[in-house]
């Protein structure tokens, strides 16, 4: 039998007009950036990606992204646990809200989406762990990018 995931009521965040600055520096050690609704959100400010969890928007470097539902989440969950090793196992009981059945493989593939999403200069801040999983370092850039 297939495993189902939860739907969410919104599949696509769509791109709204305009940019979001993006900080430029990090926040203290221990602190929390504020959200463009003045509400902390853990990692917000930390390098050039930007999620605001409130109102669902993510940037990098100025650019709003459009994100699926996971992705989104994904990259909410990253970006708030910073330098942080993550394993598929646990990213896929965290984002995804079910123990991981199966293969665990869908993980990497939406890794490979967030990454080109990033775009060039910004998708190596999600770095693999080899035989482990992922983990987001806010100012590691592409060196091609």
């Amino acid at each position: 039998m297939p495993v189902r995931y939860p739907r969410a009521s919104h599949t696509h965040h769509r791109e709204e007009q305009g940019r979001c600055p993006a900080p430029a520096q990090p926040p203290a050690p221990g602190r929390t950036a504020p959200s463009a609704t003045g509400t902390p959100v853990p990692g917000a400010g930390q390098g050039p990606v930007v999620v605001d969890t409130e109102r669902r928007v993510a940037a990098v470097a100025g650019r709003r992204l459009t994100l699926t539902y996971l992705e989104f989440e994904l990259l909410a969950h990253l970006v708030a646990h910073p330098r942080r090793v993550h394993s598929r196992e646990q990213l896929m009981a965290v984002v995804w809200g079910q123990p991981p059945v199966g293969d665990t493989r869908t993980v990497d593939v939406h890794i490979a989406r967030l990454r080109r999403k990033l775009g060039p200069a910004y998708r190596d801040a999600i770095v693999t762990v080899r035989q482990v999983g992922y983990t987001y370092d806010p100012w590691r850039r592409s060196k091609t990018g």
